[in-house]
């Protein structure tokens, strides 16, 4: 029995001759991106990024703070983060003591990355760091006591046999997500948004083709967002302009990024 067009498997044609119909400006494009680079603290791309489109440099006074803060978390320097941002506004911290928390955690996370990773290294520095800053916050709220002991069996277990929850604690992802909440943070106290729009489009994209899928719309088996160039032999290639803007950062031409620590943004990895 021949299919009839609803129970035929559709095309990539037929798809994207939908999507066609709808025709963003490039005005409204530009922006989104300019948007994104702004939020989420990339000064020199955003600049530059301006020239090329010739459009405004949206004004932001506090995103040098913030690159500077993730700049510092990212290296694990948190210290030092904890200190720019109570310089930035003291208010950010006293407001959010769980986000508080997670940076003091991640501190003495650092302190027992640097002990594990020493021969004979000396432990007191972190428990001493634990029962200062932590243990007083921890008997606040169940959650904080379940990290802070989950955290310290970092010290008892050998580093290169840990379970993956703990595991996890020690991969550079976690100051990266710290670094996000903290930023994010900032942003709110801005009264900014603390998401960057395109980031909110790409979650509604993903809603929108979940439900589609969910009532047996004819879509594709498999749909990309345009972020990474895809074949349809399923090879994936990233464009020029992103292999140029990874090579800048590299050679210390754009805005700082971690390098092989897992740093890639969820919207487009």
């Amino acid at each position: 029995m021949s299919r009839t067009p609803s129970t035929a498997t559709p095309t990539w044609q037929q798809f994207e001759r939908k999507v066609d119909e709808v025709k963003p400006s490039k005005t409204d494009i530009n922006h989104l991106v300019m948007d994104y680079l702004i939020t989420n603290g990339y000064p020199a791309a955003a600049k530059k990024f301006a020239v090329e489109a010739n459009i405004q440099l949206r004004a932001d006074e506090a995103i040098q703070e913030r690159v500077e803060i993730r700049t510092a978390i990212h290296s694990g320097n948190i210290q030092l983060a904890i200190e720019k941002i109570n310089e930035l506004n003291p208010e950010i911290l006293d407001g959010e003591a769980s986000l508080h928390f997670a940076l003091l955690r991640l501190q003495l996370i650092e302190l027992i990355r640097t002990c594990i990773s020493t021969p004979n290294g000396d432990i007191s520095p972190a428990l001493d760091f634990a029962q200062s800053q932590l243990a007083p916050r921890a008997t606040t709220k169940p959650d904080f006591l379940t990290d802070l002991e989950r955290t310290l069996a970092l010290l008892i277990f050998p580093s290169d046999n840990l379970s993956p929850t703990l595991a996890s604690l020690l991969d550079p992802g976690l100051r990266k997500e710290i670094a996000t909440r903290v930023n994010e943070a900032i942003l709110v106290k801005e009264c900014a948004q603390k998401e960057a729009r395109l980031r909110n489009l790409v979650k509604l994209r993903v809603f929108a083709e979940t439900k589609a899928r969910l009532a047996k719309r004819d879509i594709p088996d498999k749909l990309d967002i345009g972020l990474v160039s895809e074949s349809h032999d399923g090879t994936n290639n990233r464009s020029s302009n992103s292999n140029e803007l990874n090579s800048e950062a590299q050679n210390g031409n754009g805005d700082t990024v971690m390098t092989n620590t897992g740093d890639n943004d969820p919207m487009v990895s």
